[in-house]
């Protein structure tokens, strides 16, 4: 069986951010949709000056373990907020540093690379010489490079800042 290019399964997100930003070379628009999201880290003031994918993505993500860090687990947050560049965030990571050394520590600015109704809103930077990507889905934030052990840099014992996040829909509880 013979795939069109518009069939093809992508298996990252590198290679999806590729394909977005071809397509939007090649077709000279901007498809950017309003969308709203309830704001936690970032004043009124600073969220209205900023694009509405911007808009859509500030908040608190956090990973899975995060609901048990009573019980002692380790966990990681994604904190984003509105930079002061129209299309762009800053991106903190923080883990679990109350009762043992950080695991995972990074900042970061990243910019706006393309959004559509099927893979969400994508933006990029660039972390260990290495292009990271961050996909913003239906409540979901997904971590993903060309090289995925450059995002291990940024955490001990063999971590990685690559994988899942979900969105808080509370306030972010560092301890």
């Amino acid at each position: 069986m013979t795939l069109h290019p518009s069939q093809q399964s992508y298996p990252s997100i590198a290679m999806l951010s590729a394909v977005i930003i071809s397509t939007a070379l090649l077709a000279g628009c901007n498809n950017t949709s309003s969308a709203t999201s309830t704001m936690t880290t970032a004043s009124s003031a600073t969220v209205a000056a900023v694009s509405p994918a911007v808009q859509a993505v500030v908040g608190d993500y956090v990973s899975d373990s995060y609901s048990q860090r009573h019980q002692g687990y380790d966990w990681v947050a994604v904190m984003v907020q509105a930079d002061d560049n129209k299309e762009g965030i800053h991106i903190k990571v923080r883990s679990r540093h109350d009762i043992k050394t950080p695991t995972c520590t990074f900042d970061g600015q990243a910019k706006l690379m393309g959004q559509d109704q099927a893979h969400g809103v994508i933006f990029e930077t660039i972390a260990n010489d290495s292009k990271v990507f961050l996909q913003f889905q239906n409540g979901k934030l997904t971590i993903d490079s060309d090289d995925k052990y450059a995002l291990n840099y940024y955490c001990s014992g063999g971590a990685s800042i690559v994988g899942e996040y979900q969105k808080l829909q509370t306030n972010l509880d560092l301890s």
